[in-house]
């Protein structure tokens, strides 16, 4: 199988960069390329769009990067992850292992899944296949900075949330279900999923699955300090989805528009604030999977 790998120097979990490409030359590529700035690993990926794997080794920054580029070459090659980021949310709902040297046996092993992928059309097009979310929490990734990932790890999301809470506001906001629903509301915070955990495993979207031709949809009206309080503890663990707090649904398309424009990331990367629409591509990505 020609394989090409894509490592993040830099991710969180790299400790010493040489032990790392080391054992990742386990998997015997036929091409080992190494980020140095923001774009290069959707590049190599784009480059690399005959091959039949492509590993991403890195964090959910560098697995968008590789997806985009899987993605601009047609979804030909399957999709291999080594979590060696902060957060790893997209490998949690894959069922990939936290531990290096189990992911890449499970790699090698390669049992593949078709799942389903989205592409959002803003001020750009992209694609993702975890989480895309607007409103407050775009404003929340615009404080995390790398600096923050390496200082604080996992708790950098909480940190980074905290540091833009006296940002807080509503987005009059009109939200579009499969061209019929049509939502006029009061927004905190939109979550468009296809995978179930966001910022180092909070399960934003617990009930979603990678291959059931849905996104899961998350709006969280404006509310006051205390239901926020209770709302915000409900989703730590998975038990906001019947909360009278948020507004739940499924959809194939969702289009969101809002005033002002909803700054929206995918996968933690920023992509804009201008109207966004969601369309979900049903199997379209193959990928190597674990267990769960």
């Amino acid at each position: 199988m020609r394989t090409g790998i894509i490592l993040n120097p830099i991710a969180g979990g790299v400790k010493d960069i040489n032990a790392t490409r080391e054992r990742l030359r386990g998997l015997n590529p036929e091409r080992f390329c190494i980020s140095e700035q923001a774009g290069d690993a959707e590049k190599f990926a784009s480059e690399a769009a005959d091959f039949e794997l492509i590993v991403s080794a890195g964090g959910d920054g560098t697995l968008n990067e590789v997806v985009n580029g899987i993605a601009q070459g047609g979804c030909n090659a399957v999709l291999g992850v080594l979590p060696l980021g902060t957060g790893n949310d997209f490998a949690r709902t894959l069922g990939v292992p936290n531990n290096l040297d189990t992911a890449i046996e499970q790699i090698t092993a390669g049992k593949t899944r078709a799942i389903d992928l989205v592409r959002v059309t803003s001020d750009s097009v992209r694609y993702f296949a975890n989480v895309s979310s607007g409103g407050f929490s775009g404003v929340v990734d615009e404080k995390l900075t790398p600096e923050m990932k390496r200082t604080w790890g996992p708790l950098a999301y909480l940190r980074s949330a905290a540091a833009a809470f006296s940002e807080l506001r509503g987005y009059a906001t009109r939200v579009t279900l499969d061209d019929a629903e049509a939502l006029e509301l009061d927004l905190y915070n939109v979550v468009v999923a296809n995978g179930r955990y966001v910022a180092g495993g909070i399960p934003i979207a617990p009930e979603a699955e990678l291959a059931d031709g849905l996104l899961d949809i998350v709006l969280i009206p404006e509310r006051g300090p205390t239901d926020l309080a209770i709302l915000a503890a409900q989703i730590v663990v998975g038990k906001h989805l019947s909360s009278d707090a948020i507004i739940f649904r499924r959809a194939k398309k969702i289009a969101i528009s809002s005033r002002p424009g909803m700054w929206f990331n995918v996968d933690g990367e920023l992509i804009g604030n201008e109207p966004a629409t969601f369309e979900l591509l049903p199997g379209a990505l193959q990928c190597v999977v674990g267990e769960a």
